[in-house]
């Protein structure tokens, strides 16, 4: 990788600064608000003093919290829980408290320091350059044959966050609910499942209980229904909800009767012609592959194009169709290996609904980051800005080392951003990280941010000690995630909303 000829070159001095050019309009996220930037001392949790010596500031103890949270403490509910409710109500300590906790939980399982005793952690990604870039930005190509075994990447120091490593591409993806590590569910799990369904099948579903149920997970039956009604797409009263998918499945196959036909017309020939090539490309391979379901991707991609002139079809938003197809799929079916799914099993009428439901969630999604699919894509150049900004403040020394060796966030977070860490994670860590995304206010555009800073710093021991920029780049477009599962999905999810919760509401924090 040293070859002068060969290996990526540098950046040199007389580039300065990003060069977009022909940057293809991507459909997308909208940027969330400019918040959150930081500060190096987010594992400290030193008490405030009040600061008004006149009036004494009430101060929350542990059980009040727990009063305020009353079911976060049943038997039957995970650490991430408590995680979810603990901002209602209640001061910075004690919800700083509970976050460490968990971070401590996890760290304990795993036989690892607390995150007292550690360094912020570091993320992960496994990355291929968006087209486009040139110039300062310019690429290395993902070569996903640099972390191909999880033995290997194991012998490695443990750093917190860091559970697995990577495993080769033809690695099974199975899905299931939280901590599903068997066909019997536990005590614990029945008992979740037991809540959700009882919330669904209320005569109008309280959302907002649904919402912080649903943010450490949700269990793989309820989960079709769960996701539709957190997207908006189905309505919080149940005797309203066969209704509406019945008019909404109509009114998208009479989209698919209406413009389909179309594609092959000059003015949309190279819409077409792009999402014909690029859906191959996808994983699972297994699924994707198959010629139902390849036809069902290209009619929802083709017809929401079509329905979204601003934007028009972007490379990325092929992706985000997966997630909702296959947890759709999965309630017909009871192969839970998604490359065993064999979709010519499932009746032509239930895969019609599957496709209109899909369509739906999805476009309902874009509608939240539109501006990171439309020309020059604004909203991802936006999060890539303030991600930088962020991971200033709360690691210095991952900054410092990135510019140091000239390596540009756009290089490799632009596709954490554009396809919202799905390229990066394994389709059964996207399906839950998308569960929480669904529970959190404006969750694949605000609280991805916090992601993405949680992701990077996780990977903070590798980074530093990187000295090359050729090998930085690569090892930050794949990293080795092929092995995760559920708990680093958790433990990631928990390290952002601490920092959420740190900065959001701290704008001068972002200042320097």
């Amino acid at each position: 990788m040293q070859g002068s000829g060969r290996g990526l070159q540098r950046p040199g001095k007389e580039e300065q600064g990003p060069v977009l050019r022909s940057i293809q309009h991507v459909y997308g996220a909208q940027h969330p608000p400019f918040d959150p930037l930081v500060h190096g001392t987010l594992l400290k949790s030193t008490p405030k003093v009040p600061t008004t010596p006149g009036k004494a500031k009430r101060v929350s103890t542990f059980q009040e919290f727990e009063s305020n949270t009353s079911d976060a403490w049943d038997a039957g509910e995970d650490d991430d829980e408590l995680l979810a409710m603990a901002a209602q109500s209640l001061n910075t300590e004690v919800v700083m408290e509970t976050a460490h906790r968990v971070l401590r939980n996890h760290s304990q399982r795993q036989g690892r320091p607390g995150p007292q005793e550690a360094p912020v952690p570091t993320p992960t990604a496994e990355s291929e350059p968006p087209a486009g870039l040139t110039g300062d930005l310019r690429l290395v190509k993902s070569v996903s044959e640099s972390h191909t075994s999880c033995a290997a990447e194991s012998t490695s120091e443990p750093v917190p966050l860091q559970r697995s490593q990577s495993l080769p591409p033809s690695a099974t993806v199975t899905l299931g609910g939280p901590s599903d590590h068997g066909s019997a569910l536990s005590e614990r799990e029945a008992s979740r499942l037991d809540k959700f369904k009882q919330l669904l099948a209320e005569p109008n579903t309280d959302l907002e209980e649904l919402r912080k149920l649903s943010w450490s997970g949700i269990p793989k039956p309820v989960r079709p229904m769960t996701w539709k009604l957190l997207s908006g797409y189905l309505p919080a009263n149940v005797d309203r909800r066969p209704a509406t998918l019945q008019r909404k499945q109509k009114e998208y196959f009479a989209f698919i009767e209406h413009y389909y036909d179309s594609r092959n017309d000059e003015v949309h020939q190279d819409t077409y012609r792009q999402i014909h090539i690029d859906i191959p490309r996808m994983s699972p391979e297994a699924l994707i592959l198959q010629p139902k379901v390849t036809e069902i991707f290209e009619r929802i991609l083709f017809i929401w194009a079509i329905r979204h002139p601003a934007s028009g079809y972007v490379q990325g938003i092929n992706d985000l169709v997966t997630p909702f197809f296959v947890v759709f799929i999965c309630e017909y079916t009871e192969e839970d290996d998604v490359d065993l799914l064999d979709v010519s099993r499932v009746p032509a009428e239930l895969l019609r609904n599957v496709e209109a439901d899909t369509y739906w969630c999805v476009s309902k999604l874009l509608d939240g980051i539109q501006d990171n699919y439309t020309f020059a894509q604004p909203g991802i150049q936006m999060k890539v800005k303030m991600l930088e900004e962020l991971v200033s403040r709360i690691d210095e020394p991952v900054h410092q080392h990135l510019n140091q060796h000239e390596v540009r966030y756009l290089q490799f977070a632009f596709r954490w951003m554009n396809n919202l860490l799905m390229r990066e994670l394994p389709l059964r860590c996207t399906v839950r990280l998308w569960d929480t995304y669904q529970s959190e206010p404006e969750g694949f555009s605000h609280f991805h941010l916090y992601v993405c800073a949680a992701f990077l710093v996780r990977w903070r021991k590798k980074i530093l000690e990187e000295r090359d920029f050729q090998e930085l780049l690569l090892f930050l477009q794949n990293l080795p995630t092929a092995c995760w599962g559920d708990e680093d999905i958790s433990l990631l999810l928990a390290e952002a909303y601490r920092l959420k919760f740190a900065f959001a509401d701290a704008p001068n924090h972002y200042k320097k």
